[in-house]
């Protein structure tokens, strides 16, 4: 599965409302911790308005290059301000994601930043609870856990059982985990732009 690929077209997630302006201001912060950090540059003063912004929010940041994958982090709990979780998860994707080299100065210009804006998570009994292009997915057994977004499921063509697959392989478990009354499946839902 080339999960490192982002297709063309394919809309995913929910529509949480956020106004242009607000998702501008989100996309500019990310930008910016990035740049700054590649730069070695301090980052200047932000200035945050908006109340939803200033709101505790959980988010990822994923960072493409053309169609590849090039830094995807994130948060899933709502613990700080929304802005700054968007700050912080811009320089984990961009220099700490374990799958990936640092980002370097010269790849700056070629990069597209997808921010996912998260809800909160259920925990759900079985398959059929499972909304493909809605929802994305956690499950949790013993100390492994796997989160895969609501865009993956829709990039990728999967079912609902191909989805917790996926899931489940990306938490180091067999992909027939999910089945166990021991693992636990959440799901959430995103805006994502």
């Amino acid at each position: 599965m080339g999960e490192h690929k982002r297709p063309e077209t394919g809309k995913a997630g929910v529509d949480s409302g956020f106004s242009a302006e607000e998702k501008g201001k989100l996309r500019e912060v990310a930008l910016q911790a990035i740049r700054c950090r590649c730069l070695g540059r301090d980052m200047p003063e932000i200035t945050v308005e908006e109340p939803r912004l200033k709101a505790d929010g959980a988010a990822f940041v994923c960072i493409h290059k053309g169609r590849e994958l090039r830094g995807c982090m994130g948060m899933l709990e709502a613990r700080t301000p929304l802005w700054q979780t968007v700050k912080r998860m811009a320089v984990e994707a961009a220099f700490a994601d374990p799958r990936f080299c640092a980002l370097s100065s010269e790849e700056l210009d070629g990069i597209d930043i997808e921010i996912s804006v998260l809800t909160p998570m259920q925990r759900i009994s079985g398959v059929s609870e499972i909304e493909i292009g809605r929802h994305g997915l956690f499950i949790r057994k013993g100390y492994r856990s796997g989160l895969l977004l609501p865009q993956v499921a829709t990039e990728h063509n999967l079912d609902a059982e191909g989805f917790l697959r996926s899931t489940c392989h990306k938490a180091g478990l067999p992909e027939e985990a999910w089945k166990d009354g021991a693992v636990e499946i959440y799901v959430f839902s995103a805006d994502v732009f």
